[in-house]
């Protein structure tokens, strides 16, 4: 790991007018282990769980205790009194007296990295609350030993502390420090869960970006600056060149708009890699449906389109950041898909990337389209292994819900790769078929496919379709976060409202599992 425990550090400031994220004063938590409780810690997490039944406080700090019992009572007595659970999700403040006391419910007493994130991101996002005046120093005390669970800890802050800031304002930052207690020493993990939770956070504020602000080229733009902030060989074709190169997929969806777009290629090829790793990621900045205009109450949240994109181009930043020992190849196809004279068509044949051709079947469809062009070009790279991620059907938040996203594979080992990083990094995804079904819905009479056809098992039609772009031979797997990547809803555990940088922990635990 290339990380320094020494740039344990991470920005907890919203996207800017402009979308330069890097802002001339760069707000960022300085996070780090401490074996004694720090003088100057504002609020400190600790963990109710239950032991034979009975509940009990996890490793409060004695001075803590001390002080607060000479005012309140026993700690303990007090959560109870106030109503304080076990349960994950469960958060109690008790009166202050010195450092504010935040008792989270921690369940289980053997406790795993997930459970850690979720209850230390709940505690987080209860101090939001209290609305303080000036950047925080939490201190999170839940008797943490195992690397890989204080990980947990400093992921489930640094993402429960994340906030999108207003357009045109000054942020108020939650977090100024974070101070995890614990007598182990685990820099290494500390260092990798700043720099993931930096690159879910990036992910998150291209989400939150408006529509008229980051479009094709100033996602393309923002791309360029992460790239070389990280290292990365970065190309980037626009419509000129993607005509010249028949990138018919990605035209199409882009004709209708005045915003031409974009294929984004980054690549990360550290010395002694065995093992070449290709992500795909959907970047639609805007989606009206083009002239299958979708219904009003269905588009508001279709800056959100392209959130495949902005994972699989953050989880490359951090996985170059980290030095991990996988070559990474990644392609974001960015388009603006809307109504117009020049808009594509329901019916119109389309020569993709390659020489297929295919019968558009629904304008509102586009995602598999553009997708389509970038995992032929991913193909031509002969990478060990394609991921492609993509909010793609509203058909997969039907058969899943809004927090767990689906996965289909080439076959079920690799399926099982994926399922088992995404285990790692605390995201749901579920497996489901690419049936024989599925790919009889592509048939066409007037070219090599058709896009869809009826809505029935429509994840499973558009991951087949997506099936017939990738290269012989190459495992590939399909993650639908149509219903994970952006949350509609209230802020939970350590996911806000809005953009949620879905899949980017998985890829990057992926990664992880192919050094070589």
């Amino acid at each position: 790991m290339t990380l320094s425990p020494r740039d344990a550090r991470v920005s907890q400031r919203g996207i800017s007018p402009d979308l330069d994220t890097q802002r001339k004063v760069a707000a960022v938590v300085s996070v780090g282990l401490a074996k004694k409780f720090p003088s100057d810690v504002d609020a400190v997490i600790v963990g109710l769980t239950e032991v034979s039944g009975t509940p009990a406080l996890v490793d409060v700090p004695a001075e803590v205790a001390k002080a607060f019992g000479k005012q309140f009572g026993p700690p303990l007595s007090v959560a109870l009194d106030l109503g304080a659970q076990s349960t994950i999700g469960n958060v109690t403040l008790l009166p202050t007296a010195g450092p504010r006391l935040v008792i989270v419910g921690l369940g289980d007493v053997d406790v795993t990295p997930e459970q850690v994130r979720r209850a230390v991101g709940n505690g987080v996002r209860a101090l939001a609350g209290l609305e303080p005046q000036r950047p925080l120093h939490v201190a999170v005390s839940l008797d943490l030993a195992e690397p890989e669970v204080i990980k947990g800890a400093v992921e489930g802050a640094l993402l429960g502390a994340y906030r999108f800031t207003k357009i045109g304002s000054e942020p108020r930052d939650l977090l100024g420090t974070l101070t995890v207690l614990s007598r182990s020493d685990a820099k290494d993990a500390v260092a990798a869960a700043v720099a993931i939770s930096a690159g879910v956070n990036q992910a998150r504020d291209w989400i939150n970006a408006p529509a008229n602000l980051l479009y094709p080229q100033t996602f393309a733009e923002a791309a360029e600056k992460v790239a070389r902030q990280a290292r990365l060989s970065v190309s980037v074709l626009d419509e000129k060149a993607l005509a010249k190169e028949g990138f018919g997929g990605i035209l199409a969806v882009g004709s209708g708009s005045s915003r031409p777009p974009r294929l984004v290629r980054l690549s990360y090829a550290p010395r002694g890699a065995r093992t070449h790793l290709a992500l795909v990621g959907k970047g639609i900045t805007f989606d009206t449906g083009g002239i299958n205009l979708k219904p009003s109450e269905s588009m508001f949240t279709m800056k959100s389109d392209m959130s495949g994109a902005a994972a699989v181009i953050a989880a490359i930043s951090v996985i170059a950041r980290l030095g991990l020992k996988v070559k990474v190849t990644a392609y974001a196809a960015m388009a603006e898909n809307l109504p117009s004279a020049t808009a594509y068509r329901p019916s119109d044949v389309l020569t993709m990337y390659g020489g297929t051709t295919v019968e558009n079947y629904n304008s509102d469809a586009e995602g598999r389209l553009v997708m389509a062009d970038a995992l032929v070009r991913a193909s031509e790279d002969q990478p060990d292994l394609i991921v492609d991620v993509a909010t793609l059907t509203g058909a997969c938040v039907v058969a899943l819900g809004e927090r767990t996203s689906g996965l289909m594979a080439t076959d079920d080992q690799t399926a099982d790769l994926v399922l088992d990083a995404a285990e790692a990094a605390g995201e749901a995804f579920w497996q489901l078929p690419i049936t024989d079904e599925a790919g009889e819905v592509l048939k066409s009479k007037v070219a090599d496919l058709r896009s869809g056809g009826k809505r029935w098992g429509g994840a499973l039609v558009a991951a087949a379709f997506l099936r017939e772009f990738v290269g012989d031979d190459i495992a590939w797997a399909h993650l639908d976060i149509a219903g994970a990547g952006f949350n509609e809803h209230d802020p939970y555990d350590y996911v806000p409202a809005g953009g949620t940088g879905v899949a980017v922990r998985t890829l990057v635990a992926l990664a992880q599992s192919l050094q070589g």
